[in-house]
């Protein structure tokens, strides 16, 4: 492929990635200024993406969508994943026992990716629609995951990706990252205590698989006055459990 063809594929998949991140719809502008790009070639590559089905122009809102098409795909991905259908179930239930957002998560380059979920019925709900890439340290599936690491490989991590501020509660020095992991490993799951965004609370647990390593991680996600203190030691219980279940299920086992 000549190199302006590869240059335009490379531009067409940031611009993908960029529409998968805006949940309500992203503008032409905004879209162009963010892959920097000029808007007259967002537009073209757009357009290419219109026609093939990954992406989607809304006229009347003259908002750009992630297309029907770049959703097949992404399924295909999640089927590669031996761990997403036999955790529906689980995820399920421990949506419908805590009346809040179910998720499963991955590290996948240094960064947590939301792979599956089960939304709450809560008007006041927390999303991170699968698909969307978290900074690990900000994260409760992150933080369930790297809780199965050496201390070393943790700081390694925390020296590569950073501890990005997200809010005024985010962990911002390498030993309050370590700290943060060592209560994890003390108490069988994690939490994100409105560490990603204000007013939410994550907690979750890892999931082992028969090699003894992280494959994945469950959590529940919702906001902040219900997930109140008094019932986070019980609700982390119940997530650890779920993650157990799944480590069954998968033929898991964890080392130890």
């Amino acid at each position: 492929m000549a190199e302006n063809g590869v240059q335009s594929v490379a531009r067409a998949l940031s611009l993908m990635r960029l529409l998968a991140q805006g949940d309500g719809g992203s503008r032409l502008s905004d879209l162009a200024r963010a892959a920097g790009l000029p808007v007259s070639t967002a537009h073209r590559l757009l357009t290419t993406l219109e026609q093939q089905g990954f992406a989607q122009f809304e006229p009347a809102s003259a908002l750009w969508h992630v297309g029907r098409d770049a959703f097949t795909v992404g399924l295909a991905y999640g089927r590669r994943l031996s761990f997403v259908a036999p955790a529906l179930p689980l995820l399920r239930r421990l949506r419908d026992a805590t009346r809040e957002t179910a998720n499963l998560g991955i590290l996948d380059d240094d960064q947590l990716v939301t792979i599956s979920q089960v939304e709450s019925r809560e008007i006041r709900r927390a999303l991170s629609p699968p698909g969307r890439r978290v900074p690990v340290f900000c994260s409760a599936m992150g933080k369930a995951i790297l809780a199965t690491w050496r201390d070393d490989e943790v700081l390694a991590l925390a020296d590569r990706a950073g501890l990005p501020p997200l809010t005024t509660k985010s962990l911002r020095t390498r030993e309050a990252a370590l700290a943060e992991i060592a209560r994890t490993r003390a108490r069988g799951w994690a939490l994100d205590d409105e560490e990603f965004n204000l007013g939410m609370r994550c907690l979750a647990a890892v999931v082992w698989s028969p090699q003894g390593e992280a494959a994945c991680a469950i959590s529940i996600s919702g906001a902040a006055v219900r997930l109140t203190e008094d019932r986070l030691d019980p609700l982390g219980r119940l997530v650890a459990q779920a993650a157990q279940e799944l480590t069954l299920v998968l033929g898991g086992v964890a080392p130890g």
